[in-house]
């Protein structure tokens, strides 16, 4: 599978764009009032998208042989995938209020930002990392 690694590579990072894209459009839709941001179609590609991208992860980890509990900036990075799913999921439909949704949508395009971060530097502090020395 690591003759594949370019590829597979490709592929994950373009459905990271792809991801998070969707998502900023659904978001801004679902704010901005839009019934169809919610429509199955566009539920269902997300999905896809989400699926494709997981799957490229889990053959990236598994070509190079890398553990996500054990390289400090890839636990980091699960940890955030984590948070961006469930302030997703408010800021899309689980939170009450037109300013609530803002709030989770805010959050969680932050998250995404700072996972990107995470991931380009290598680093678990991401951006920050000059920060700390």
């Amino acid at each position: 599978m690591i003759a594949f690694y370019l590829q597979i590579k490709l592929v994950h990072i373009a459905a990271v764009l792809a991801s998070g894209g969707l998502f900023a459009l659904r978001g801004a839709l679902v704010l901005a009032g839009v019934r169809w941001a919610m429509a199955a179609p566009l539920r269902y590609l997300s999905y896809t998208i989400d699926t494709v991208l997981l799957t490229a992860a889990l053959m990236l980890l598994t070509s190079l042989k890398l553990n996500p509990f054990v390289i400090p900036w890839l636990s980091v990075k699960l940890a955030l995938l984590v948070l961006y799913v469930v302030l997703g999921s408010l800021a899309l439909k689980r939170a009450r209020t037109r300013k609530a949704r803002a709030l989770y949508y805010a959050a969680a395009l932050a998250t995404f930002g700072f996972m990107y971060f995470v991931a380009r530097a290598h680093h678990p502090l991401g951006i920050l990392q000059g920060l700390a020395a």
